[in-house]
């Protein structure tokens, strides 16, 4: 798998190639570990960021920069939590955090700052989270009975 400069008949573009293929390869393995709550989130701030970018200055600098930082908090939380020897408590107060995000995602509409359809999207996504949160958090109260 591994070829030195040598044995490499495309030079420094078949290292680079086999670069980009580990750096695949490392990547899908390390999304196969985490769990999916904390992927989606990462999802959604992926898909997130570029749509506040684009938001007219006025709106960008207030309501899009606390949407954003309310989501890398989120990731950050949820990574926390993951850890935690107390968790609930944790998934309570993000699941505060997340309803934040989604009046947020609305005022957005309402604003009319996003199209029907990105609203719809955002709230989809922000849905996923919201279901595997609300399992996570049901889990943790009946592990504490």
């Amino acid at each position: 798998m591994w070829a030195t400069t040598s044995e490499n008949k495309a030079g420094p573009r078949g290292l680079v190639a086999q670069a980009n293929v580990i750096a695949a390869h490392l990547y899908h393995m390390a999304k196969q570990e985490e769990l999916p709550i904390i992927l989606k989130t990462y999802d959604l701030i992926l898909w997130y960021v570029p749509v506040v970018n684009r938001l007219p200055r006025d709106f960008k600098f207030t309501l899009g920069e606390r949407i954003v930082a309310g989501l890398y908090d989120l990731l950050d939380d949820l990574i926390a939590a993951r850890y935690a020897s107390k968790k609930l408590s944790k998934l309570e107060a993000i699941n505060t955090r997340l309803d934040r995000i989604r009046f947020q995602t609305r005022l957005l509409r309402d604003f009319r700052l996003i199209e029907a359809q990105r609203y719809a999207h955002a709230s989809k996504l922000i849905n996923a989270v919201g279901i595997d949160l609300g399992g996570w958090i049901k889990q943790q109260k009946a592990n504490a009975n």
